[in-house]
């Protein structure tokens, strides 16, 4: 699956969305609710007016997710960006989709400002009026790497060398906002299976902690498809995506269901493994003794419970092998 396909398509439900929010900017707060959040294009960019012509789009960016959201009489723009890897350029990358989205909305403004004739020289001139306000713009980075050990702020990609530190003082920060999925100890400040997703991403390296919180929680035995997809998309366990099929019923998946039969698949193949090991070395012990054919292949029928033909076609195998 594609990993960003899979998250974008989970988050794109407002309520996972609205929960996001809470659980990152509020502590858990249930501030936002889906019905406050409204879709936006995703696409933004750097707006100018060129004399005599129209307003037009002068670079174009794509964010991940983005949507409007009410908040009283006013409302913010609230952006997700996710990462399974570290982009190193990230404090940039997040401050020229701010701004692009505040170009937008300053685009939108002149537009009406240039039509209003009741409006000053300078306000005129700014394409903004006095009173003229844009609505604030955030951007959340969830990253579902080991270890981000890239800068968190833009003061972090500058080269400050021979800067005197009273000039630097002068040279604007701008932070970014960085959830690390693996290392987010208190999930429980999220109220949807977004809290699911980022404990089994988070205890996915750890194989009896996984299993241990699967098996004990009723949430994993009905999870929705996408929230199961994502899960499995950034631990990159692709068998519980080939088992999926036959644990979903009515758009949601077992995923205790799904993660026990590999388990008792792994022990299954790990006891045949060993049983064909097991048949080999008897073999191998059997041809240094110099014990005849027919007596190892007795053996092997009493001890391994197999027929007459199945012992003779593992003992031609082995002295294949041994010629070899």
């Amino acid at each position: 699956m594609e990993k960003d396909v899979v998250q974008i398509k989970c988050l794109s439900d407002n309520g996972r969305y609205a929960d996001l929010i809470n659980g990152v900017v509020f502590g858990g707060r249930q501030v936002v609710h889906g019905d406050d959040l409204s879709e936006m294009d995703s696409q933004t960019g750097f707006w100018r007016a060129f004399p005599g012509k129209i307003v037009r789009k002068a670079g174009k960016k794509y964010r991940d997710l983005v949507r409007k959201v009410a908040m009283g009489v006013n409302f913010t723009i609230i952006g997700v960006e996710n990462q399974d890897k570290v982009h190193y350029l990230m404090p940039l990358r997040t401050m020229v989709y701010d701004v692009g989205e505040y170009e937008r909305q300053a685009a939108a403004i002149r537009k009406r400002v240039k039509a209003d004739t009741s409006v000053t020289d300078a306000e005129f001139l700014s394409g903004f009026k006095k009173n003229s306000r844009l609505h604030p713009c955030v951007t959340l980075v969830v990253f579902y790497g080991k270890e981000w050990d890239g800068s968190r702020d833009l003061h972090g990609i500058l080269d400050f060398t021979d800067i005197p530190q009273e000039m630097r003082g002068f040279i604007n920060n701008y932070q970014i906002h960085l959830l690390e999925v693996r290392k987010f100890q208190n999930t429980d400040v999220f109220c949807s299976d977004l809290k699911q997703i980022f404990d089994f991403i988070r205890m996915s390296e750890d194989k009896k902690g996984l299993r241990q919180l699967v098996q004990g929680n009723a949430a994993y035995q009905s999870m929705d498809e996408d929230a199961y997809d994502m899960a499995v998309a950034y631990t990159d366990a692709s068998e519980l995506i080939a088992v999926k099929e036959f644990h979903r019923k009515d758009g949601k998946v077992n995923m205790c269901k799904a993660l026990t039969e590999l388990i008792e698949e792994g022990r299954k193949e790990g006891r045949e493994e060993g049983r064909e090991q097991g048949i080999s070395g008897m073999i191998l012990d059997n041809l240094e003794q110099g014990v005849s054919q027919d007596e190892t292949a007795e053996k092997l029928c009493r001890y391994f419970g197999m027929s007459s033909d199945k012992a003779w076609e593992y003992l031609e195998k082995v002295m294949k092998d041994v010629r070899a």
